[in-house]
């Protein structure tokens, strides 16, 4: 039987505040599968026009998928926010894209056919279950070189870009980090942030119960002195640092994805329009560099350019990264197009969550621009790979 594609739509997206990871963060005494649980409800609040049982597939991800982050994390999630038992779920794992897998992934079958509407996020409680908690990993890795030994250290890729690319010095990459937490800053004081939080209960044992309503990660008084202050600890005298690189951090995202022409019929919004999205793999010692072939491989497939791209949302793992990433494009470091309201360095990283808030940044910002056509979100990967989708502008009214 002959099948159409249809277009994908982003509908909506939320988030919780993301948290410091350890002990004395925001969600060091709250589950992580209660995080996800918050934001799947959160979801169906703000579209009460989508019925329940329309929707086809839950989809989420963790890049360490074990105690309350385990389960068939996207099932069991669907099952405790209250979902009918008639919609299935299931977990993904790409490490840091997580998210962005779990949106592609639903993405293909809803242009397929199988799906109408789906839910996809991610979900990373990194003071619970650090990251390669429980991992055994092949010693055939290392015993037969198949990859160097600091590929399974992030912090310690990040050391190898700077060694690759020497002209990114780390005074460059504070600088880079520090834009970021300034950037954070100036979108909390205008209120572009907030609107996609979700606020989360918390407890302790010693304080009692509290609420979560703002990020915890940002540091708005950086300086640049302070940043040359840090110490570097992946190498003696090295680049990478605690300032300008995302941190150890807590969180949940997740977000409605919807034919365009099942959302017209329940009257959801379209917020951005999937056009494409790739995949590449790297050296996993340079996992860094992942964005740009993804990148490349998207681009040359829709005949367009990075000209052509009006806003990009990348992932700040590491600030070294993005920099390869905007030298390769011959993108200034202070782009108007990148983060336009900072990134990761400042916001947090909860590993696979990360995906999806670059999505319901990209599309706030779509809604604030009808000048621009495109758009990117694209972050690097745990082992080597890299990840970007390319994004269409509903609001487009014309223009450059």
């Amino acid at each position: 039987m002959p099948r159409t594609a249809r277009d994908v739509v982003f509908v909506d997206g939320v988030r919780t505040p993301f948290g410091k990871a350890g002990p004395k963060g925001l969600y060091a005494e709250t589950r992580a599968d209660d995080l996800i649980v918050r934001v799947i409800r959160e979801l169906r609040r703000r579209n009460p026009s989508l019925p329940a049982d329309r929707v086809d597939e839950v989809a989420i991800a963790a890049t360490t998928q074990i105690g309350d982050q385990g389960l068939t994390i996207g099932r069991s999630a669907a099952v405790l926010a209250g979902l009918p038992k008639s919609v299935p779920g299931y977990a993904i794992d790409r490490m840091c894209a997580g998210a962005m897998t779990a949106v592609t992934t639903v993405a293909g079958g809803i242009a397929f056919g199988a799906y109408d509407v789906a839910i996809a996020g991610g979900v990373e409680h990194m003071g619970r279950h650090p990251m390669g908690e429980g991992v055994d990993p092949n010693p055939r890795f290392l015993a037969e070189k198949l990859v160097d030994p600091s590929a399974l250290v992030m912090g310690s890729t990040a050391e190898n870009l700077h060694d690759r690319f020497p002209h990114i010095t780390r005074e460059r990459a504070d600088a880079y980090a520090l834009r970021s937490q300034q950037k954070v800053a100036a979108a909390y004081e205008a209120g572009k942030i907030q609107p996609d939080l979700v606020p989360m209960a918390i407890r302790s044992q010693e304080k009692g119960y509290g609420l979560a309503t703002a990020d915890e990660p940002p540091r708005p008084g950086t300086t640049l002195e302070g940043l040359a202050g840090l110490k570097t600890p992946f190498r003696p005298h090295g680049h990478v640092t605690a300032g300008n690189a995302a941190g150890l951090n807590d969180g949940a995202t997740g977000c409605i994805v919807a034919a365009e022409d099942v959302a017209a019929e329940l009257g959801l919004p379209v917020r951005m329009r999937l056009v494409d999205y790739a995949f590449a793999g790297v050296e996993p010692e340079v996992m860094g560099v992942g964005p740009v072939p993804a990148a490349e491989k998207l681009l040359a497939r829709n005949a367009i350019t990075m000209d052509d791209i009006g806003l990009i949302e990348i992932n700040e793992a590491f600030a070294v990264q993005v920099i390869a990433f905007l030298d390769h494009f011959k993108i200034a470091d202070d782009d108007p197009r990148v983060n336009p309201w900072g990134g990761a360095i400042a916001l947090g990283h909860p590993l696979a969550s990360s995906g999806v808030r670059l999505m319901m940044q990209l599309a706030r910002q779509f809604a604030e621009r009808p000048d621009v056509r495109f758009g990117l979100t694209t972050m690097c990967v745990g082992m080597g790979m890299g990840g970007t989708v390319l994004w269409e502008n509903p609001n487009f009214e014309g223009g450059k």
